[in-house]
């Protein structure tokens, strides 16, 4: 199959969103491809500075595009001129960059905070791209968590990378009920075991919510929820040849 720029480059760094994406109608799949392509480079404002400043700025960057700013980028550029033609609802994207704030400074105070920042951006983006693909209110609100769900797999799975860069996003409150705190997590990441616990069975009070049929047309925007079902099960980072299949099952049958 022939894709586009957008397409590898998504395929490139979000090799999960670009298998869900091939369930959408093909006259919407670069729309979400853009989509998915704004959601990395959100995603990599705090990974590739050293500053949080830095990083909200980066951010702002993102702001002024979403509210109009037009910029000569590989995403920007495409992201504007879907904006300009109303392919995608310009406060879906803001949402999805205030959701991100919390990753600047890498505070997580509580557990409610870090259920709307998984809420806000995982969730966001699967909005978004719930409403390109026609999804009613209802049903881009089960694909808010089932987005969620996934970040929530994410979040649970990348604290031992996270604490090699000196960084830690999980909530300070749940910490403080088992007697740690960041710098627990920082020394020792296995410590956390307890904690991730907790915050998995978060990720799948999520899936619960969110499961079930959706059509045809906007079953992709829920896909990778079949992926965080089976990470969130095993605690573990490895996925083969049956996790793609498990995708390609759930689109096929417009369930998830």
């Amino acid at each position: 199959m022939t894709v586009s720029a957008m397409a590898e480059l998504v395929r490139r760094q979000d090799p999960d969103r670009f298998l869900a994406s091939l369930f959408a109608p093909a006259a919407h799949r670069e729309a979400v491809w853009v989509l998915c392509a704004f959601n990395n480079e959100l995603a990599r404002a705090r990974e590739v500075v050293s500053e949080p400043m830095l990083a909200l700025i980066r951010l702002q960057w993102w702001r002024e595009v979403v509210q109009g700013a037009r910029r000569r980028h590989e995403v920007a550029g495409p992201l504007g001129a879907l904006i300009d033609r109303g392919v995608v609802h310009a406060p879906d994207l803001l949402a999805m960059i205030d959701a991100r704030e919390m990753e600047a400074d890498d505070t997580v105070p509580d557990r409610a905070g870090w259920m709307a920042y998984l809420l806000g951006s995982a969730g966001g983006l699967s909005v978004a791209i719930g409403r390109i693909l026609g999804a009613s209110e209802q049903d881009r609100e089960r694909l808010r968590r089932l987005g969620a769900a996934y970040g929530a797999a994410g979040a649970v799975l990348s604290v031992a990378a996270l604490a090699r860069q000196g960084r830690c996003m999980l909530p300070d409150d749940v910490l403080r009920a088992y007697g740690m705190g960041r710098d627990h997590v920082l020394r020792d990441p296995a410590s956390a075991a307890p904690v991730l616990a907790v915050l998995a069975e978060q990720g799948r009070d999520w899936l619960r919510d969110g499961a079930g049929l959706y059509s045809r047309e906007a079953v992709a925007a829920g896909l990778i929820a079949v992926l965080a079902r089976r990470d969130l099960r095993r605690m573990a980072r490895r996925r083969g040849f049956g996790d793609r299949l498990a995708v390609i099952r759930s689109g096929l049958l417009g369930r998830i």
